[in-house]
């Protein structure tokens, strides 16, 4: 068969791609087979006159994924800070409220304790999960058949801190609190550095983009790669009974390889039929992993309006009938196409996918005309939007979630080979997972597997630490003792019942001991 190599690497995304870019830089024979007509998976960088280009997928990097960056240096692609120089808005109950930082501000006491209480609680459940392994936390099972709403009803005691909390959920997985393992969350804010590496502009996962598109990233690889990288061709068979492993392709092409790497979505492997059939587990595992629900839109205007007023073009929105309850300035870095860019999240997305393109532009128009507060942002000059819900070599965005039960359950097999079936995609990563960064950690992890297989390099160089990128260094966030020792909103109003009985009581004994009669 003249169809022989050595690795064959199903799913042409980041992850795919950079698995096979080191396994070529070290000498072996590798075809990427791609199902769609382009690379890049769920990044996906559209170009044309009004917008020159943008990004429809995956588009934000920062301080920490360092992989990602330096593969991004190396392919000669540079990168550029999102702006937050103006305020943020936070918009709730039909008011617009402009703050500085990270997190909107508030004036109710209890509403900042619970605030605090619940990053503090994320952030600290997180540290006794292990990252490679959060099915043997301590807690693992109790916190494993918890959703993260209970989580928040738990931990947060105003309306408005469960309010933001149920949108920190929206915005950084897609999906809704009630759908998603607390164990799964707690491990997967851990991966992504704590609440606030994770949620940042500044210093965090969205401080940049790349200049001219993350979807870049995957065209060099490609270019670098040449004809190894065969598009339009979705895998449907796989056959490891012989002493190769068999692939067949939609369109009746046959290869054949010595390994196989699987680097798309666990979900979409349920489309390949297996001989033999995977191990009980492993089927179980990829039918209980759905996909988020993420609608990225961008709506362009002649000009950045919202800077005129100091605002960046960053806003939370909480209300119930907003399309886009987050957005950030996703204008270019020297000023052109002015934009807002919307996720319309989780069952948002659900409930407008049957809108036309026409209408979810005039929806969000009309609640960006709303929030600024300005008939400015009824008149965009362009739109552009993906909805990632539809597209089937995805399944959805940003990445796939576990529901309650299913980590303790099935998740310590994520990683596990399959006779010569190796994995990568952004789901199997131990730091980052669900991003660009968590895509390559795991793509090289699987390709350095398979050449630990091969006796290329020793079992210990498989796990390879990342230096720090020079051009994107990490700055800590460091917590104030205030932060660090505040009681919660519930702790509070606990403390201030008891000492309220106890002055009463002392009141009372005082007022018996003088002969005192209070009457009601």
């Amino acid at each position: 068969m003249s169809n022989a190599y050595d690795v064959i690497v199903i799913g042409g995304g980041i992850s795919g791609l950079t698995a096979a870019k080191l396994l070529v830089e070290s000498g072996l024979n590798v075809v990427v087979l791609e199902a769609r007509n382009r690379v890049g998976g769920r990044t996906h960088t559209i170009r044309n006159k009004e917008v020159q280009y943008v990004d429809v997928g995956g588009a934000y990097v920062g301080p920490t994924q360092n992989r990602i960056l330096r593969v991004a240096k190396e392919l000669g692609v540079k990168t550029y800070k999102v702006n937050v120089q103006e305020r943020f808005i936070h918009h709730k109950k039909g008011k617009t409220h402009a703050f500085h930082g990270l997190f909107p501000p508030s004036w109710n006491l209890f509403v900042i304790l619970d605030y605090n209480h619940l990053w503090r609680t994320i952030d600290e459940w997180g540290k006794e999960i292990p990252v490679d392994a959060p099915w043997k936390a301590p807690h693992a099972l109790e916190w494993d058949n918890m959703t993260m709403k209970e989580f928040i009803d738990k931990v947060c005691w105003t309306r408005a801190a469960k309010r933001f909390a149920q949108l920190f959920v929206n915005v950084n997985v897609t999906s809704e609190t009630q759908h998603v393992s607390a164990l799964w969350f707690l491990w997967y804010t851990k991966l992504c550095g704590g609440t606030d590496r994770m949620f940042s502009v500044e210093n965090g996962g969205q401080e940049r983009k790349f200049v001219g598109g993350a979807g870049q990233i995957s065209e060099k690889i490609m270019e670098l790669l040449q004809d190894r990288v065969k598009l339009e061709r979705p895998v449907v068979r796989l056959d490891q009974s012989g002493d190769n492993v068999i692939v067949e392709t939609l369109n009746h092409e046959n290869y054949q390889a010595k390994y196989v790497i699987s680097a798309i979505p666990p979900v979409l492997t349920t489309k390949i039929h297996f001989n033999p059939q995977l191990p009980a587990t492993r089927n179980q595992l990829i039918q209980r992993l759905p996909m988020g629900s993420v609608i990225k839109t961008m709506m362009y205007y002649k000009e950045t309006f919202w800077r005129k007023m100091d605002y960046c073009g960053a806003m939370f929105v909480e209300d119930e009938n907003t399309p886009v309850e987050i957005a950030l300035d996703d204008t270019k870095p020297d000023g052109s196409c002015p934009a807002i860019m919307g996720f319309i999240l989780s069952r948002r997305a659900t409930a407008l996918t049957h809108l036309t393109k026409e209408e979810r532009k005039k929806r969000i128009c009309e609640y960006y005309a709303k929030v600024f507060g300005t008939k400015e942002a009824l008149q965009p000059v362009h739109y552009e939007e993906k909805n990632w819900c539809e597209e089937q070599y995805s399944g959805g965005c940003y990445t796939a979630y576990f529901p309650p039960g299913v980590m303790t359950q099935y998740g310590s097999v994520i990683r596990q080979p399959v006779g010569k079936i190796y994995f990568a995609g952004t789901e199997t990563a131990t730091q980052w997972s669900g991003y660009m960064e968590g895509a390559v950690q795991a793509g090289e992890r699987a390709a350095r597997e398979i050449m630990c297989k091969m006796g290329l390099i020793s079992e210990n160089e498989i796990w390879v630490p990342e230096p720090e990128s020079v051009d994107v260094p990490a700055l800590p966030f460091n917590k104030s003792f205030l932060e660090r020792n505040l009681p919660s909103a519930r702790g509070l109003v606990r403390f201030i019942g008891f000492s309220t009985f106890l002055a009463v009581a002392t009141l009372g004994f005082f007022a018996h001991k003088k002969g005192f009669v209070f009457r009601v």
